[in-house]
This record gives C-alpha cells, structure tokens and sequence, in this order.
C-alpha cells in the first residue's frame, strides 16, 4: 500500500484538535467567569482522589499564560498525529493519554499537577520516534519538523525550572516512546523496491526492464509478457 492511501486530508482531522483545544478555552472561561479554582482537580500523586485528574488535569490550567503557551503545540501535534497516523490516532492519544496520566500520579511530586502538557509531550514523543522507527521518507521529515519546532521542550522533562511538572511532561515522553514502538507496524512503512524484499527472486529480474530496455522496477509481473506468449 503506498502513502497516499495512508495521508488523506478530511475535515475530522482539523475539527477534532480545533474542538479539543476550544474546549480548554472553554472551561478556563467558566474558572475565570466565575471565580472558580479547578486546580483540586488535576492529579494528586499516589492518592485515591487524586486519580479523578489523570481525566481531568488536561482541562485545567494555571493562568492564561499556560493555556496559551499549551494551545498551539497541542494543536499542531494532535493534527500531524491525525494526518500522518489515523491509522492508530484515536489508540494513541486515548491510550498515551491515560497511561501518562497514571505514570504521573505514580511519580510525580505531592503537589496537583494540571494542565495539557503531557498530552503535549507524548505527541511529541510518538511522532518524532515513529518517524525515524518507520524510516518512511515523508515520516522522517515529519520528524525533523517537529523536532526543529519544539526541540527546545526537551529540557523541560528534568526539574530544570520550578512551579512546572517535569514528571507530566517525562511520563508523557516516555508513554510516547514506548506507543511509537508498539504500533510501529501501524500506518505507513519505509517504501522498499522489488529487490530489497525478502520475496525477490533473482531470476525474475528481466520483470524490471520494459521492451525498449528502460529500467523500470515499478512494473508488475503480470505487466510483462511471457517469452512464449506471442507478441503482434
């Protein structure tokens, strides 16, 4: 199967990280309106209350500052993980979502540790691995995209700085990494030619050249004529 049957634009995949980010700004504007403090409501590290945040945590921020600063990445990253994975998009983010959730009420600080960013860092984690894992072309350049454009969060999963939850964005790092291998068959694969693969057969090569002797290793065998069929 090649790629174009794997990257498809449809609306869904712009409206679900436009809908989902939308809905952070919603519930921030109810906080703010009405004097409202969700913050009891993010994880809680290694208490019963306190798993109710590896749901909600990614829907409460601090301050206006937070929220933006989580919007545009959180955008970005959800829409290349829809664009360039729908294959596995809706486990991923389900599945990477709870589990960085988890890691984190099982690590982190005895603090409430709210907001999107580890959401953030396991998108960031899975496209980035996947696409040097999968060594398809447009993958890899995917990659080095996101990498050139968030690179600079890397740090950000050691205590480099206070007030941040460094254990968040390193479960989610990690919830990332180890999603970008379990569905690495998933989606586009690294494009292979008739002779890289483990079905060639070295005595079919003819099937490569078409009549006028031009290589062209695109052509099915069905393509080319036996040396017995007759030719008019």
């Amino acid at each position: 199967m090649n790629d174009r049957s794997f990257f498809k634009f449809s609306t869904w995949t712009l409206a679900v990280p436009l809908y989902f980010v939308l809905s952070l700004w919603i519930v921030y504007w109810f906080e703010v309106k009405n004097g409202w403090n969700f913050n009891s409501f993010g994880i809680f590290p290694r208490t019963l209350s306190g798993l109710k945040g590896i749901f909600l945590s990614p829907f409460i921020h601090g301050d206006i500052k937070h929220l933006y600063h989580n919007s545009i990445p959180l955008f970005v990253l959800f829409f290349c993980l829809l664009y360039f994975y729908r294959n596995a998009a809706v486990k991923v983010f389900l599945y990477g979502s709870l589990f960085t959730g988890l890691l984190t009420w099982l690590i982190a600080r005895e603090s409430y540790h709210i907001g999107a960013s580890g959401i953030i860092y396991l998108l960031f984690s899975f496209i980035f691995f996947s696409g040097i894992i999968r060594k398809n072309y447009r993958l890899v350049a995917v990659s080095l995209m996101i990498i050139f454009l968030y690179g600079g969060m890397v740090w950000y999963v050691l205590p480099v700085k206070e007030g941040i939850s460094w254990e968040g964005h390193l479960s989610g790092f990690l919830v990332g990494l180890i999603l970008a291998f379990i569905y690495k068959a998933k989606g586009p694969q690294k494009f292979e030619y008739d002779w890289e693969k483990d079905t060639y057969q070295p005595d079919a090569f003819d099937q490569h050249f078409d009549e006028d002797g031009n290589f062209n290793p695109g052509r099915d065998r069905e393509e080319i004529p036996s040396k017995n069929d007759d030719i008019d």
